[in-house]
């Protein structure tokens, strides 16, 4: 049967002097979600922004906030996060000291809960709890830059994941090296969503980008 894959454009690559037009271009390819790269300079070496750039650009789209915070103790900042207009958002198994408590903050603000993994944590760091989450993000790259390649190993991770969901609900997302190349082997692997940067804002055709890449056709 022929399945759609959403596409979800992440910010961190785009030109933040013009960032109303980068959401623009976002919504006309066709796509709903746009992806927004939250980074402390701690837990990764990068800073990005904060939650006041979530809430000055909300006004701005009405496409759905997928706020992936690569944050220590990100149990601090989900009321932050969720005020300034983030639909879902995902925390790293390995930045919280209760995970469990952290999720259910972010349940309890009902906005969609995910976690997620750096390439070298296994999946069964996460595995129990999958039965709390709405999202599960398999990071392909190291987090903290944008531009590296997808690391092959971490779609075994998403094939694992199709396997745990059973009756679960959790949609699954991978983020970091997804693009024309990679996007055959990614879809196959039966992710849910694929986040990608660099790769979306440095084609000169973003509509065709986004059809193609959400039925997992590459070059």
């Amino acid at each position: 049967m022929e399945r759609d894959i959403i596409i979800a454009p992440s910010v961190l690559s785009a030109d933040f002097s013009d960032i109303r037009g980068a959401l623009a271009e976002i919504e006309a390819s066709g796509t709903g979600w746009v992806h927004l790269d939250v980074m402390d300079g701690n837990f990764v070496p990068v800073i990005t922004f904060g939650s006041k750039f979530i809430s000055d650009i909300r006004p701005l789209s009405g496409l759905f906030f997928d706020t992936h915070l690569m944050v220590n103790e990100p149990s601090r900042y989900i009321d932050m996060f969720a005020d300034a207009g983030s639909d879902s958002i995902t925390v790293h198994v390995e930045a919280c000291r209760d995970v469990k408590a952290t999720l259910e903050l972010i349940k309890a603000r009902h906005v969609d809960c995910g976690i997620t993994l750096r390439p070298a944590t296994p999946v069964s760091a996460i595995e129990p709890y999958l039965d709390m989450v709405d999202l599960v993000l398999v990071m392909s790259v190291e987090p903290g830059f944008g531009g590296q390649g997808l690391i092959p190993e971490t779609l075994d991770k998403v094939r694992r994941l199709v396997e745990l969901r059973g009756s679960r609900e959790y949609r699954i997302s991978i983020d970091g090296g997804v693009n024309r190349k990679t996007i055959r082997d990614v879809f196959e692997s039966g992710v849910d969503i694929a986040v990608t940067g660099s790769a979306f804002f440095n084609d000169s055709d973003k509509r065709g980008f986004v059809h193609s890449m959400s039925k997992g056709l590459g070059a």
